[in-house]
């Protein structure tokens, strides 16, 4: 496998552009696209969910973007330090029945030296929310670049 810039140890600009890059990709709901950031033995805790490898990881994904319809994400750098990042997220989602959801998390990252994630740590909750309160819609507008969320 070829190498994934950025590569750690990361710096501020780096590190940035590794939590930009994970949200596009995020974005375009592509499970197979995704879990190619992630180590052949990459290891992730998704909530209450365990898995390991990117079959696993392509087949959660998979899951996960039938059942959240009109998904989408912004992440922020939180933190980092040579291989790892911390990340805060928020996106949103419809379910089957057309309620609304806001879902906040936090995510711990590391990476191995070609810039692949070799482990992930999700803590998400999820929060209902009328369509009129809506404020992430599609992918990210290059005019919204750098900048977060609010809280709420």
């Amino acid at each position: 496998m070829t190498a994934r810039p950025p590569l750690p140890p990361f710096t501020r600009e780096t590190a940035v552009q590794k939590v930009q890059a994970a949200e596009d990709a995020w974005n375009t709901r592509d499970p197979h696209t995704v879990a190619l950031a992630y180590s052949e033995d990459s290891v992730w805790r998704n909530r209450g969910t365990f898995l390991t490898g990117r079959a696993e990881i392509a087949a959660f994904l998979t899951a996960k973007w039938a059942r959240e319809e009109e998904y989408a994400l912004r992440k922020d750098l939180w933190a980092f330090d040579g291989n790892r990042v911390a990340v805060r997220f928020q996106y949103e989602s419809r379910d089957a029945d057309g309620r609304w959801w806001r879902s906040y998390g936090n995510e711990l990252w590391e990476f191995d030296e070609r810039g692949l994630m070799t482990r992930r740590e999700a803590s998400i909750d999820d929060v209902p929310i009328e369509e009129r309160e809506r404020r992430i819609h599609g992918p990210r507008p290059e005019a919204e670049r750098g900048l977060s969320l609010p809280l709420e």
